[in-house]
């Protein structure tokens, strides 16, 4: 597979992970501090209007445990090629007002211009991601702490990645299951029609 497909496969993973973890963290805020996200699906919305009709914009950051540090995302393209990027993230000029960052055992709520005030304070540099499609900075967990308006500790991994692995064998079993059935077949072989 060329760099281009292996490129695709990697955003198409990031995308999915990042819409569970989008899932599990509006089920959590709804728990425990009563906050109802509305998330806009169509891209029409959020790009012209934010990620949610609640202003609130949630980022996985799967690096966070292993480094302490929080990726806070100012600017993105989609694919690694040449131009310039977009704002996003804190950059954003939409309805977001709350940034909610972190991992499935440690949850940081923002106020977006806290964050702002950070970026534009000069005592962070502004770096690219190996992938070369966001810019950002990195905000150590000490202060993320004293910053954030709410911390929320699910401690939740390793429940999440029971649960993942689960589905992910109910799947296989029920796709097993669908191609013994005659009347089912069609849907999995490709050379019938």
């Amino acid at each position: 597979m060329n760099a281009r497909g292996n490129y695709e496969s990697y955003r198409a993973n990031k995308i999915e992970t990042g819409l569970l973890f989008q899932d599990f963290v509006i089920d959590l805020l709804f728990q425990t501090i009563g906050l109802v996200v509305v998330q806009y699906a169509s891209r029409l919305y959020q790009v012209h209007v934010g990620e949610s009709r609640t202003g609130v914009e949630i980022k996985h950051d799967e690096w966070y445990a292993s480094t302490n540090n929080l990726w806070i995302e100012v600017a993105e393209k989609a694919r690694p090629r040449a131009g310039e990027m977009v704002p996003s993230g804190i950059c954003r000029d939409d309805n977001s007002w709350l940034y909610v960052i972190g991992d499935y055992d440690t949850v940081f709520i923002f106020g977006k211009t806290t964050l702002l005030l950070l970026k534009d304070s000069g005592r962070y540099k502004i770096r690219e991601n190996r992938t070369q499609t966001s810019r950002g900075f990195l905000l150590d967990d000490n202060l993320a702490q004293k910053l954030a308006l709410y911390v929320l500790r699910p401690n939740a991994k390793e429940k999440i990645d029971t649960r993942v692995k689960d589905l992910e064998d109910l799947g296989r079993t029920l796709h097993e299951l669908a191609r013994k059935n005659p009347a089912q077949r069609s849907f999995f072989d490709e050379d019938e029609d």
